[in-house]
């Protein structure tokens, strides 16, 4: 089945008539939720067409054919598509609480830990694959899910992440525990995949100037870039997120036009990103800001269980944006333990919001983490401990 906008599911009746923002009352989201159809985005259909799709499921399906035609070589077939949006983007919309002050917000959030990558590439001081593994490791015991074990990038541009395929061989694999990596093109893809990587992100920007001075492309550029490893990320069954800098401004353009976010997570999560993780890169936000660009990205179609939020707490605001975000149906939340990191391409940006401050405020809203605070804080104390430098957790 094709669809007009974006991915078509049909699930039980309980995610049929989600309430506001896509919430549903606990007590009406069934655990027998299953999906009957799932339909391929026609923005990414659009690329893909049905002679060179048809070689490329010919020749992938006969092990003796020959290399697929040019043509097709790159373009996953529309079976391999709808498999590919039925497993890792379909999902049953996110359970649902009410709050006596707060109204209508998640009953759990999906803690996302940033801190091995996005927290540690902006330190000075180098920190050794054993000490990195053992961050992970300490993560993983704290009950985090999902941990951003590294990047492969340039170890020119970003030495800090120069030894990822080390840490991830030297990581213990906790059962129900993903280890995405950030993988921002081919060669980085190629080698995350020689790694055992099972997971992996790609980036985009908001702003041109922002994705120029970054990645040396304009913003089209770089999203016709992600396209075509999109295409391979979906050929290797691997999920795949998607992250947004600069989605409520620039170090060079200043804020930034809600609709230019909400057209960049659009692109993004047609072209197979289970996630779309919506990043406050210079930490300017406030709820008013960030609402207006949730608002404009939920426009979209893009469904709330597959947006997250990425805040730095430049300006003291993450802890209010994340507030404002769970009253508009999120609940996928980044965090970086400690406060650690920055941006080596925003200048002036601090860290991530702390996750132990993330935490500290979920559990007094009574929303579920499955994470251990103490846990947490402990963690925090030995990366700081090893950085020489107090930690930015207020916990």
């Amino acid at each position: 089945m094709l669809a007009r906008r974006g991915l078509s599911v049909s699930m039980s009746a309980a995610a049929s008539h989600p309430q506001r923002h896509g919430l549903v009352a606990l007590s009406s989201l069934h655990s027998t939720t299953t999906i009957s159809t799932v339909a391929i985005p026609t923005a990414t259909l659009r690329h893909f067409s049905a002679s060179a799709a048809g070689a490329w499921c010919s020749a992938s399906a006969d092990a003796s054919s020959s290399t697929p035609p040019a043509a097709a070589a790159s373009t996953p077939c529309m079976a391999t598509l709808a498999a590919y949006y039925s497993k890792h983007q379909a999902r049953p919309p996110i359970p649902s609480q009410q709050h006596p002050v707060f109204g209508t917000i998640p009953a759990e959030v999906k803690m996302v830990e940033v801190g091995p990558r996005d927290g540690l590439q902006n330190e000075q001081r180098k920190v050794g694959v054993n000490e990195k593994i053992e961050l992970i490791n300490r993560l993983a015991a704290a009950g985090l899910r999902v941990i951003e074990a590294g990047s492969f990038v340039s170890p020119r541009w970003v030495p800090q992440m120069a030894q990822t395929a080390s840490v991830l061989r030297g990581i213990s694999l906790y059962k129900n525990v993903s280890y995405p990596v950030l993988t921002p093109n081919l060669k980085g893809f190629e080698e995350a995949v020689k790694s055992g990587a099972k997971e992996v992100s790609i980036f985009g920007a908001a702003s041109d100037t922002f994705s120029r001075k970054n990645i040396n492309r304009s913003l089209e550029e770089s999203l016709t870039q992600y396209e075509s490893l999109a295409h391979r990320i979906i050929e290797a069954d691997l999920p795949m997120r998607g992250y947004i800098s600069c989605c409520l401004g620039c170090p060079y353009e200043g804020p930034i036009d809600p609709q230019r976010v909400a057209y960049v997570a659009k692109r993004l999560f047609d072209f197979g990103c289970h996630e779309i993780a919506l990043g406050d890169t210079t930490g300017v936000g406030h709820p008013a800001s960030t609402a207006a660009m949730l608002r404009a990205v939920l426009e979209t179609g893009i469904p709330p269980q597959n947006i997250a939020v990425h805040f730095h707490d430049t300006y003291g605001q993450a802890l209010a944006n994340i507030l404002t975000s769970l009253q508009m149906g999120i609940g996928i939340v980044d965090s970086s333990v400690g406060g650690l990191g920055g941006c080596p391409y925003s200048p002036g940006a601090t860290g991530n919001v702390a996750s132990e401050d993330v935490l500290y405020m979920l559990q007094g809203l009574g929303i579920e983490t499955h994470v251990d605070l103490n846990k947490l804080i402990d963690t925090g104390r030995f990366i700081f401990g090893v950085l020489g430098k107090p930690t930015r957790s207020r916990v």
